[in-house]
Order: C-alpha cells, then sequence, then structure tokens
C-alpha cells in the first residue's frame, strides 16, 4: 500500500503532466486519490510546478478540510463520487479544450467510435449545467458518471475516474482524443453511431483487453 507522501507526489506529478499533454491549462484542473477514508486533493489556486507534499489536502469523509491549504474549488464532487463508488480510488478533473468544446455544446458523446466503452458505456453523457464548486454540480455529476468511469460537465470540462490517479489520468487523454475526434467529425457531417449490440460486444472485450491478457499468453 502506498505511504500518504507517495500518494501526495503522485498528485502533483499528474497535475504537472495534464498540463504537460495539454489536457488542462494553469490552475483550471484539479486531482485527487483516496486515503484512508477520505481522500488528498490539490489546494486552490496554487501552481502545480509549485506544489510541495505538504501543499495537498486531506478531506475527510465528512466533508472536513485538514492542513494549511484551502482544497480545490471541487472538492464536493471528489468527495461524494469516494463516498459512493467504491471502485474509484483516483479521479482527475480537467477544462481540456475539446472536451470543454463538446460541453458548452451539451452534448453527450455517443458510439461513434468503439474506444467510447472505455468510459465504461456506449456513450460519454454530459451533465447539466450548475456552478462550480456547489453540491448542485456534485449531485449532476454523480448522475452522469453511474455506470460510466467519465463524464462531460456542461459549461465546464469533464471527469475521469480511476482504480488509481494514473489510471483517471490515462483515461483523462483518451477522453480528450475522442472528443476532439467527434469535434472533426461533427465538421464534415454526422458520424454513424455504433449499435447498442456492438457496443455490448466491445464493453465484453474490454474485460480482457491490453495487459488484462498478459496471463493468457
Amino acid at each position: 500500500m502506498s505511504t500518504e507522501n507517495t500518494i501526495r507526489r503522485q498528485i502533483i506529478s499528474s497535475s504537472i503532466s495534464m498540463n504537460a499533454m495539454g489536457i488542462n491549462r494553469g490552475t483550471s484542473g484539479n486531482v485527487s486519490a483516496r486515503y484512508c477514508k477520505g481522500f488528498l486533493i490539490t489546494p486552490t489556486g496554487l501552481s502545480y510546478d509549485k506544489t510541495k507534499p505538504k501543499d495537498i489536502v486531506y478531506i475527510d469523509e465528512k466533508g472536513l478540510p485538514h492542513g494549511d491549504n484551502a482544497p480545490s474549488s471541487e472538492w464536493r464532487f471528489h468527495h461524494d463520487i469516494y463516498q459512493n463508488r467504491l471502485d474509484v480510488s483516483g479521479i482527475v478533473h480537467t477544462h481540456s479544450s475539446f472536451a470543454t468544446s463538446l460541453s458548452c455544446l451539451r452534448i453527450s458523446i455517443p458510439a461513434f467510435h468503439y474506444m467510447v466503452a472505455l468510459c465504461g458505456g456506449d456513450d460519454i453523457k454530459c451533465a447539466p449545467y450548475a456552478t462550480f464548486g456547489t453540491q448542485k454540480l456534485s449531485n449532476y455529476a454523480l448522475r452522469a458518471l453511474k455506470e460510466r468511469k467519465a463524464c462531460l460537465l456542461a459549461n465546464h470540462g469533464m471527469i475521469c475516474t480511476g482504480q488509481t490517479v494514473n489510471d483517471a489520468l490515462n483515461l483523462a487523454v483518451e477522453v480528450e482524443a475522442l472528443s476532439e475526434q467527434y469535434w472533426r467529425a461533427l465538421q464534415i457531417g454526422k458520424p454513424e453511431i455504433l449499435s447498442t449490440k456492438e457496443m455490448q460486444i466491445i464493453l465484453k472485450k474490454f474485460q480482457t483487453y491490453g495487459q488484462a491478457q498478459k496471463n493468457l499468453i
């Protein structure tokens, strides 16, 4: 099991990486990881390259912050996701360009490409708009994430979850790529959408996709 300091460093590393990879800018996004009965999260308004392990904020199961800094303004949906989704141990929230552009149109991403299944279903839902940092936004996000690993937030950005922070970050990269592909396809016409039957086949295949098959070879 990772030590608290290791997790704090992983959060900082992932935060720096999401900006370096171009899926976030400045301090607009946030990253967290489950720890003990609560979670550790990036502080609000502090540049990631200047963030130290001690700056990461611990929030307990009751939603109370511990530390010298104020937590990210979006701590509520991180808290609610961890409390309601035992399968999630890492969360990445970004304002990436293409995912945010689609979210401003308030449209979900349908099964235009089979890789949409990486997010757990046959679409990536867009949660309704609510003011950032509010309980209302958290409630909307939870609904959009039902049986999903990722969602868009209307006029805002995206949320990606994973069993680790690195899993969530990798998924965020995939969601931004899918968002760009869907956006570009829409410039030409209306993409053909894969059937529910086909997506069920893909979802089943993804259960043994990649390294999950290493013991079968």
